[in-house]
Protein backbone atom coordinates (compact mmCIF):
# COMPACT_ATOMS: atom_id res chain seq x y z
CA UNK A 1 0.00 0.00 0.00
CA UNK A 2 2.70 2.50 0.76
CA UNK A 3 4.75 1.27 -2.06
CA UNK A 4 1.57 2.23 -4.18
CA UNK A 5 1.81 5.59 -2.52
CA UNK A 6 4.66 6.35 -3.39
CA UNK A 7 4.71 5.44 -6.56
CA UNK A 8 1.28 7.74 -7.25
CA UNK A 9 3.49 10.73 -5.82
CA UNK A 10 6.38 9.98 -7.78
CA UNK A 11 4.07 9.87 -10.73
CA UNK A 12 2.38 13.41 -9.83
CA UNK A 13 5.70 15.36 -9.22
CA UNK A 14 7.03 14.02 -12.55
CA UNK A 15 3.87 14.99 -14.56
CA UNK A 16 4.10 18.45 -12.59
CA UNK A 17 7.57 18.64 -13.77
CA UNK A 18 7.00 17.48 -17.60
CA UNK A 19 4.48 20.14 -17.72
CA UNK A 20 6.78 23.12 -15.99
CA UNK A 21 9.31 21.85 -18.57
CA UNK A 22 7.38 22.40 -21.59
CA UNK A 23 5.76 25.65 -21.04
CA UNK A 24 6.89 28.92 -22.99
CA UNK A 25 8.17 31.66 -20.81
CA UNK A 26 7.48 34.82 -22.33
CA UNK A 27 8.60 38.23 -21.33
CA UNK A 28 7.91 41.14 -23.52
CA UNK A 29 7.06 44.72 -24.14
CA UNK A 30 6.29 47.67 -26.41
CA UNK A 31 5.73 50.89 -25.75
CA UNK A 32 2.29 52.37 -25.56
CA UNK A 33 0.41 55.25 -24.85
CA UNK A 34 -0.57 56.74 -21.46
CA UNK A 35 -4.13 56.39 -21.86
CA UNK A 36 -4.83 53.93 -25.44
CA UNK A 37 -6.68 50.85 -25.77
CA UNK A 38 -5.21 47.36 -24.59
CA UNK A 39 -6.57 44.36 -26.57
CA UNK A 40 -5.75 41.29 -24.19
CA UNK A 41 -6.95 37.60 -26.07
CA UNK A 42 -6.55 34.37 -24.52
CA UNK A 43 -8.03 31.31 -24.86
CA UNK A 44 -7.09 28.98 -21.95
CA UNK A 45 -5.01 29.56 -18.55
CA UNK A 46 -5.15 32.75 -16.75
CA UNK A 47 -5.07 36.74 -17.37
CA UNK A 48 -3.89 39.31 -14.52
CA UNK A 49 -3.54 43.18 -15.25
CA UNK A 50 -2.07 45.49 -13.61
CA UNK A 51 -1.70 49.33 -14.02
CA UNK A 52 1.59 51.07 -13.79
CA UNK A 53 3.15 54.35 -14.33
CA UNK A 54 5.13 53.55 -17.12
CA UNK A 55 4.23 54.30 -20.49
CA UNK A 56 4.44 50.79 -21.94
CA UNK A 57 3.15 47.09 -21.85
CA UNK A 58 4.50 44.34 -20.64
CA UNK A 59 3.63 40.83 -21.17
CA UNK A 60 4.81 37.70 -18.45
CA UNK A 61 4.00 34.50 -18.05
CA UNK A 62 3.98 30.69 -19.51
CA UNK A 63 2.39 29.68 -22.43
CA UNK A 64 1.26 26.44 -23.45
CA UNK A 65 3.36 23.97 -25.13
CA UNK A 66 1.06 24.39 -28.50
CA UNK A 67 0.86 27.68 -28.24
CA UNK A 68 1.93 28.90 -31.77
CA UNK A 69 3.42 32.59 -30.13
CA UNK A 70 2.31 35.49 -28.16
CA UNK A 71 1.29 38.49 -30.59
CA UNK A 72 1.89 41.95 -29.19
CA UNK A 73 1.84 44.39 -31.15
CA UNK A 74 0.93 48.11 -31.22
CA UNK A 75 -0.57 50.08 -34.04
CA UNK A 76 -1.48 54.29 -33.06
CA UNK A 77 -2.97 54.41 -29.65
CA UNK A 78 -4.05 50.47 -29.64
CA UNK A 79 -1.81 47.81 -28.49
CA UNK A 80 -2.46 44.03 -29.31
CA UNK A 81 -2.04 40.89 -26.90
CA UNK A 82 -3.09 37.99 -28.23
CA UNK A 83 -1.99 34.37 -27.66
CA UNK A 84 -1.99 32.62 -31.11
CA UNK A 85 -2.98 28.34 -30.90
CA UNK A 86 -4.15 25.97 -33.43
CA UNK A 87 -6.63 25.62 -35.21
CA UNK A 88 -9.03 22.97 -33.79
CA UNK A 89 -6.33 22.31 -30.84
CA UNK A 90 -7.48 22.66 -27.59
CA UNK A 91 -4.66 20.58 -25.70
CA UNK A 92 -1.72 21.77 -24.05
CA UNK A 93 -2.78 25.87 -25.17
CA UNK A 94 -3.09 27.07 -21.34
CA UNK A 95 -1.48 30.05 -21.30
CA UNK A 96 -1.13 32.41 -17.63
CA UNK A 97 -0.55 36.37 -18.40
CA UNK A 98 1.01 38.84 -16.62
CA UNK A 99 -0.02 42.03 -18.55
CA UNK A 100 0.85 45.75 -16.97
CA UNK A 101 -0.43 48.80 -18.75
CA UNK A 102 -0.51 52.06 -18.51
CA UNK A 103 -2.76 52.80 -15.92
CA UNK A 104 -4.80 55.58 -17.68
CA UNK A 105 -5.46 52.45 -20.35
CA UNK A 106 -8.53 50.92 -21.36
CA UNK A 107 -8.57 47.29 -21.65
CA UNK A 108 -11.07 44.31 -23.70
CA UNK A 109 -10.08 41.22 -22.29
CA UNK A 110 -11.11 38.02 -23.76
CA UNK A 111 -10.92 34.52 -22.52
CA UNK A 112 -12.49 31.18 -23.31
CA UNK A 113 -11.50 28.85 -20.25
CA UNK A 114 -9.79 31.53 -18.14
CA UNK A 115 -9.89 33.54 -15.13
CA UNK A 116 -9.44 37.35 -15.45
CA UNK A 117 -8.11 39.76 -12.50
CA UNK A 118 -8.03 43.18 -13.08
CA UNK A 119 -6.03 46.24 -11.00
CA UNK A 120 -5.32 49.54 -11.10
CA UNK A 121 -6.69 50.21 -14.20
CA UNK A 122 -8.32 53.67 -14.46
CA UNK A 123 -9.84 53.56 -17.91
CA UNK A 124 -12.78 51.96 -19.15
CA UNK A 125 -13.02 47.84 -18.85
CA UNK A 126 -14.05 45.09 -20.67
CA UNK A 127 -13.92 41.42 -19.65
CA UNK A 128 -15.11 38.67 -20.72
CA UNK A 129 -14.59 34.68 -20.03
CA UNK A 130 -16.61 32.01 -20.75
CA UNK A 131 -15.48 29.50 -18.09
CA UNK A 132 -13.82 31.28 -15.36
CA UNK A 133 -13.97 34.21 -12.37
CA UNK A 134 -13.88 37.88 -13.60
CA UNK A 135 -12.37 39.82 -10.25
CA UNK A 136 -11.84 43.64 -11.27
CA UNK A 137 -11.05 47.08 -9.65
CA UNK A 138 -12.95 49.98 -10.62
CA UNK A 139 -11.56 53.62 -10.19
CA UNK A 140 -14.89 55.68 -11.87
CA UNK A 141 -14.94 54.84 -15.32
CA UNK A 142 -17.17 52.14 -16.91
CA UNK A 143 -16.87 48.33 -16.26
CA UNK A 144 -18.22 45.93 -18.25
CA UNK A 145 -17.30 42.76 -17.01
CA UNK A 146 -19.28 38.71 -17.87
CA UNK A 147 -18.63 35.61 -16.92
CA UNK A 148 -21.28 32.33 -18.28
CA UNK A 149 -19.69 29.71 -15.53
CA UNK A 150 -17.72 32.01 -12.95
CA UNK A 151 -18.13 34.59 -10.20
CA UNK A 152 -17.86 38.16 -10.69
CA UNK A 153 -16.46 40.57 -8.60
CA UNK A 154 -16.80 44.49 -9.16
CA UNK A 155 -14.67 46.26 -6.23
CA UNK A 156 -14.80 50.25 -6.90
CA UNK A 157 -13.65 53.33 -5.06
CA UNK A 158 -17.13 54.97 -4.31
CA UNK A 159 -16.68 56.86 -7.93
CA UNK A 160 -19.41 57.31 -10.12
CA UNK A 161 -19.86 54.99 -13.18
CA UNK A 162 -21.71 52.54 -15.54
CA UNK A 163 -21.37 49.31 -14.05
CA UNK A 164 -22.09 45.97 -15.54
CA UNK A 165 -21.92 42.84 -14.17
CA UNK A 166 -23.51 39.02 -15.15
CA UNK A 167 -23.03 35.57 -15.07
CA UNK A 168 -24.91 32.51 -15.86
CA UNK A 169 -23.74 30.15 -13.63
CA UNK A 170 -22.37 32.09 -10.04
CA UNK A 171 -22.70 34.81 -8.02
CA UNK A 172 -22.23 38.87 -8.84
CA UNK A 173 -20.77 40.46 -5.86
CA UNK A 174 -20.23 44.64 -6.37
CA UNK A 175 -18.70 46.93 -3.90
CA UNK A 176 -18.47 50.39 -3.25
CA UNK A 177 -19.47 51.59 -6.61
CA UNK A 178 -22.18 54.61 -7.51
CA UNK A 179 -23.46 56.00 -9.94
CA UNK A 180 -25.33 53.01 -11.85
CA UNK A 181 -25.62 49.50 -11.74
CA UNK A 182 -27.23 46.61 -14.26
CA UNK A 183 -26.11 42.92 -12.80
CA UNK A 184 -27.67 39.73 -13.64
CA UNK A 185 -27.53 36.31 -12.01
CA UNK A 186 -28.98 32.82 -13.90
CA UNK A 187 -28.49 30.87 -11.05
CA UNK A 188 -27.00 32.58 -8.39
CA UNK A 189 -26.77 35.13 -5.54
CA UNK A 190 -26.33 39.16 -6.50
CA UNK A 191 -25.04 41.21 -3.59
CA UNK A 192 -24.33 45.55 -4.07
CA UNK A 193 -23.04 46.87 -1.09
CA UNK A 194 -21.91 50.62 -0.41
CA UNK A 195 -21.96 53.37 -3.10
CA UNK A 196 -24.68 55.25 -4.09
CA UNK A 197 -27.00 55.08 -6.71
CA UNK A 198 -29.30 57.01 -9.38
CA UNK A 199 -30.12 53.92 -11.45
CA UNK A 200 -29.57 50.18 -10.22
CA UNK A 201 -30.86 46.79 -11.66
CA UNK A 202 -30.60 43.61 -10.30
CA UNK A 203 -31.96 39.85 -11.85
CA UNK A 204 -31.97 36.52 -10.80
CA UNK A 205 -33.36 33.52 -11.92
CA UNK A 206 -32.40 31.21 -8.97
CA UNK A 207 -30.55 33.06 -6.33
CA UNK A 208 -30.91 35.75 -3.53
CA UNK A 209 -30.43 39.05 -4.31
CA UNK A 210 -29.26 41.90 -1.27
CA UNK A 211 -29.31 45.46 -1.96
CA UNK A 212 -27.21 47.56 0.82
CA UNK A 213 -26.79 51.04 -0.42
CA UNK A 214 -27.87 54.53 -0.81
CA UNK A 215 -30.66 55.52 -3.07
CA UNK A 216 -30.28 59.36 -4.72
CA UNK A 217 -32.76 61.44 -4.92
CA UNK A 218 -34.73 60.38 -8.04
CA UNK A 219 -33.08 57.04 -8.15
CA UNK A 220 -34.66 54.45 -9.69
CA UNK A 221 -34.20 50.55 -8.22
CA UNK A 222 -35.59 47.68 -9.87
CA UNK A 223 -35.52 44.35 -8.43
CA UNK A 224 -36.55 40.85 -9.44
CA UNK A 225 -36.10 36.97 -8.90
CA UNK A 226 -37.97 34.02 -9.72
CA UNK A 227 -36.56 31.68 -6.44
CA UNK A 228 -34.92 33.92 -4.22
CA UNK A 229 -35.33 36.32 -0.98
CA UNK A 230 -35.02 39.84 -1.22
CA UNK A 231 -32.91 41.73 1.33
CA UNK A 232 -33.25 45.72 0.93
CA UNK A 233 -30.88 48.09 3.35
CA UNK A 234 -30.72 51.78 2.31
CA UNK A 235 -27.96 53.52 3.28
CA UNK A 236 -28.87 56.85 4.24
CA UNK A 237 -32.73 58.44 4.12
CA UNK A 238 -34.67 57.47 0.97
CA UNK A 239 -37.19 59.59 -0.81
CA UNK A 240 -39.15 57.12 -3.34
CA UNK A 241 -42.23 55.52 -3.98
CA UNK A 242 -42.56 51.82 -3.63
CA UNK A 243 -44.33 49.23 -5.29
CA UNK A 244 -43.18 45.64 -4.22
CA UNK A 245 -44.95 41.94 -4.66
CA UNK A 246 -44.29 38.86 -4.16
CA UNK A 247 -47.00 35.51 -5.36
CA UNK A 248 -44.70 32.84 -2.46
CA UNK A 249 -43.44 34.95 0.19
CA UNK A 250 -43.57 37.29 3.00
CA UNK A 251 -43.05 40.93 2.60
CA UNK A 252 -41.09 42.84 6.19
CA UNK A 253 -41.44 46.44 5.48
CA UNK A 254 -39.58 48.26 8.50
CA UNK A 255 -41.14 51.85 6.86
CA UNK A 256 -44.97 51.04 8.20
CA UNK A 257 -47.33 49.99 6.23
CA UNK A 258 -47.82 46.41 5.85
CA UNK A 259 -48.38 44.07 2.97
CA UNK A 260 -51.87 43.04 1.79
CA UNK A 261 -52.70 40.39 0.36
CA UNK A 262 -53.29 39.84 -3.65
CA UNK A 263 -55.63 37.99 -3.63
CA UNK A 264 -58.35 36.00 -1.26
CA UNK A 265 -58.03 32.72 -3.14
CA UNK A 266 -54.08 33.16 -3.62
CA UNK A 267 -51.34 33.25 -1.21
CA UNK A 268 -49.17 36.67 -3.16
CA UNK A 269 -48.56 39.48 -1.21
CA UNK A 270 -48.08 43.00 -2.69
CA UNK A 271 -47.40 46.78 -0.98
CA UNK A 272 -47.74 50.24 -1.73
CA UNK A 273 -46.75 53.19 0.02
CA UNK A 274 -44.27 56.35 -0.49
CA UNK A 275 -41.32 57.79 1.64
CA UNK A 276 -40.58 61.25 1.47
CA UNK A 277 -41.57 63.09 -1.22
CA UNK A 278 -41.57 59.98 -3.55
CA UNK A 279 -38.98 61.28 -6.04
CA UNK A 280 -37.42 58.11 -6.68
CA UNK A 281 -38.90 54.06 -7.98
CA UNK A 282 -38.39 51.48 -6.16
CA UNK A 283 -40.15 48.11 -7.55
CA UNK A 284 -39.36 44.53 -6.42
CA UNK A 285 -40.83 41.23 -7.84
CA UNK A 286 -40.00 37.96 -6.96
CA UNK A 287 -42.26 34.85 -7.26
CA UNK A 288 -40.79 32.13 -4.55
CA UNK A 289 -38.79 34.58 -1.77
CA UNK A 290 -38.88 36.95 1.13
CA UNK A 291 -38.90 40.04 0.76
CA UNK A 292 -37.52 42.53 3.55
CA UNK A 293 -37.02 46.28 3.48
CA UNK A 294 -35.67 48.52 5.83
CA UNK A 295 -33.19 51.27 5.95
Amino acid sequence: MKKSIVKYLIGVAALALATTANAKEVDETVDAASDGHVDITNISGSVEVFGWSKSSVEVTGDLGEKVEELILERNGDKVLVKVKVPRNNSNNISSDLTIRVPAGSSIDVSTVSADITSEDVEGEQMLHTVSGDVIVQAAGSDISAQSVSGDVDVTGDGSDMETEASTVSGDVTVVDVSGAVAAEAVSGDIVVSDGSFDRATLNSVNGEIEFHAGLRDGGKLAIETVNGEVDVQFGGDVSAKFDIETFNGDIDNCFGPKAERTSRYAPGWELSFTVGDGDGRVTIMTLNGDVDICN
